[in-house]
């Protein structure tokens, strides 16, 4: 459906529209034009929001799914009045129900994120991925003490995506440790890694694919043939099994679905806050 736009549509960033939106048009075998409108915060950005959506219409010649989150009133009525698209109001889905539920009216305040850059939360993120880009693939073994968790595993395997979701998302110190065939080779952890064996959670990927996604970065070379990929994979799964390591392979799942699981078998406490 090449021929179908969608646009998140917010009088704040529009990352909470885009998340939601991607959420639900992932249930559906659909490849549309997307299309952010970040800081609609005034009625003439509202009608020039809506003359870019009914654009698209006539142009298209069907309505546009317009994901919104726009919480002010006043600009919520031009885009309602005038849009051409097939509006979904997110906020005014849930927060009138709520309203109800907790017997208050909401704030309905527009882009919060100022408020949020002066809470501990969001500086525990900042130092957080500040943490996770000083100790990246072994870059720094002082200070592993601090980690909340440590990923190992082979070279491009994930470990890197996965500690910087965990710091940008939940505020985790993650670091990542490789397995390299030094390690192999004397069958145990690296030395840095031994007092932290509890923190240890590995990452495996399916030798093909890690064959793949090492051409791209050292195309023929001994480091990404596919015979290396499989002896380095093996040794890694084997290390992890004799040291009681928790692992999961990152070969078909999201980074989301690896961060969860590590929250889950490591971090039990970040799932509740």
């Amino acid at each position: 459906m090449p021929n179908r736009s969608v646009f998140f549509l917010s009088d704040g960033t529009g990352i909470t529209a885009e998340t939601f939106g991607h959420a639900i048009l992932a249930q559906f075998a659909v490849t549309p034009r997307q299309v952010r409108l970040p800081f609609v915060d005034s009625p003439a950005k509202a009608h020039q929001a809506v003359e870019q959506i009914n654009q698209a219409a006539a142009r298209e010649g069907k309505p546009p799914i317009v994901f919104s989150t726009v919480v002010d009133q006043e600009v919520l009525s031009i885009i309602e009045a005038s849009c051409q698209g097939l509006l979904m109001d997110l906020f005014g889905t849930f927060v009138a129900p709520l309203e109800q539920a907790f017997d208050l009216k909401s704030n309905h305040r527009v882009g919060r994120f100022s408020q949020t850059a002066q809470t501990q939360a969001y500086h525990n993120r900042i130092e957080a991925i500040n943490f996770a880009l000083a100790h990246d693939d072994g870059q720094s073994a002082r200070d592993l003490a601090s980690a909340e968790v440590i990923l190992v595993g082979v070279s491009r395997s994930g470990k890197t995506p996965t500690t910087l979701y965990l710091a940008m998302q939940y505020g985790i110190k993650a670091s990542n440790y490789p397995l390299i065939p030094e390690d192999f080779a004397r069958q145990r952890l690296p030395q840095d890694l031994l007092p932290y064996r509890h923190k240890l959670f590995g990452l495996t990927i399916d030798p093909s694919r890690l064959a793949d996604i090492r051409h791209e970065r050292r195309p023929n070379s001994r480091y990404a043939s596919l015979s290396n990929c499989q002896y380095e994979v093996s040794e890694a799964e084997a290390m992890m099994r004799r040291e009681g390591i928790a692992w999961l392979s990152s070969t078909i799942k999201s980074i989301e679905e690896i961060a969860t699981t590590i929250l889950q078998q490591v971090l039990p406490q970040h799932l509740n806050y």
